[in-house]
């Protein structure tokens, strides 16, 4: 891998006119975006590393890139013509490992010497591997979103083994993927998975590899999802414009409207570590960044995305600074300030 000299990169005060926003008060975040400086490459899917820096992919420009907040300063590691990296995630050494969308593979990245070793998907079917996580044991699962899988990579031996997810009606009436998209850990090492062509959430035993589906409302299309610390899941509805509370245990289904009705496009979703729930509005330009108290089931925040955002697909939260970062269409990296956190009262 070529790893290009470092870039700085001044932070981004205001790339686009917004529309007049209420002013901020003590329950928003504070956004912070740094441009980045390599042209239009559709920066997304940021994870802090153990040392402070920010690394995140760029989907369209095929690198890996990581930031450090303190100076602004970039570093690129280029990928292979046609990768397309999707997302990453980094492990509690700094190793990275990144989804080869485009070339049927997880990657993962030694950020000292910028070598890449590559682990195959074993189905030539799973050509788009997608979104990573990690579970307790350091071992990744993933979701390939057309190949209509959900995925486990052994990080130790690299092996891979992939689950079939069901089947959607596509294009002609012919039955195509169920879209298998975002994806989350609970607290048992079970991946909850959102099926982003039909109306459900499923999940996978981790022991017996199998899959379990939840069916929400007609119509609904999760896409991104979250959870809170009672393993409860929360999915934005892409297309009803709703916020989605599932519960793991008993299937029911509760749903809580948002500023941009049906239009609203909810996509980036993450829990804090106060169960604090906040998302991105797609749908209206610029981005609207909300939050959401489980506790009273009301909206309390909403905050304008100064670039504009264009579409802000994903977000991770950074217990360390109280923070979420993101990825934005207009060219940026950047970072939510939380507001305070609130004491979670236990039963």
């Amino acid at each position: 891998m070529r790893i290009t000299t470092p870039l700085l990169a001044a932070t981004l005060t205001l790339l686009l006119p917004a529309p007049p926003a209420a002013a901020q008060t003590a329950t928003d975040p504070a956004l912070q975006e740094w441009e980045v400086p390599y042209s239009q490459s559709r920066p997304r899917d940021p994870m802090v590393a153990p040392d402070g820096r920010v690394w995140f992919v760029g989907q369209v420009g095929n690198y890996v890139s990581v930031l450090d907040p303190k100076t602004g300063s970039f570093e690129k590691f280029d990928m292979d013509e046609g990768v397309n990296p999707h997302n990453l995630i980094v492990d509690a050494d700094g190793t990275v490992y990144y989804s080869g969308n485009r070339a049927s593979h997880i990657g993962r990245l030694d950020p000292e010497t910028g070598d890449v070793e590559k682990f195959m998907m074993p189905d030539e079917r799973a050509r788009d591997p997608h979104t990573l996580i990690f579970d307790s044991m350091g071992d990744v699962w993933f979701t390939a979103q057309n190949g209509n899988f959900v995925g486990k990579l052994w990080t130790e031996t690299g092996e891979v083994r992939l689950l079939e997810t069901p089947s959607a009606p596509g294009r002609g009436g012919r039955m195509g993927s169920s879209r298998p998209y975002g994806i989350v850990m609970d607290s048992r090492d079970h991946p909850w998975i959102a099926l982003f062509n039909t109306n459900m959430i499923a999940t996978v035993d981790p022991e017996t590899f199998e899959l379990e589906t939840f069916e929400l409302p007609d119509n609904a299309r999760p896409r991104r999802i979250a959870i809170t610390s009672d393993d409860v899941i929360w999915y934005g509805d892409w297309t009803r414009g709703t916020l989605g509370r599932l519960d793991p245990v008993t299937g029911d289904v509760q749903e809580f409207p948002l500023p941009g009705g049906q239009g609203a496009r909810p996509y980036a979703v993450v829990a804090d570590d106060s169960d604090r729930i906040w998302l991105v509005e797609t749908g209206p330009k610029p981005n609207n960044f909300i939050g959401f108290d489980p506790m009273t089931g009301e909206i309390f925040s909403q905050t304008l995305v100064e670039s504009g955002g264009g579409t802000i697909r994903h977000m991770y939260f950074d217990a360390e600074t109280n923070s979420i970062w993101f990825g934005a269409d207009t060219n940026t990296v950047g970072q939510a300030k939380l507001p305070p956190r609130r004491r979670i009262v236990s039963d």
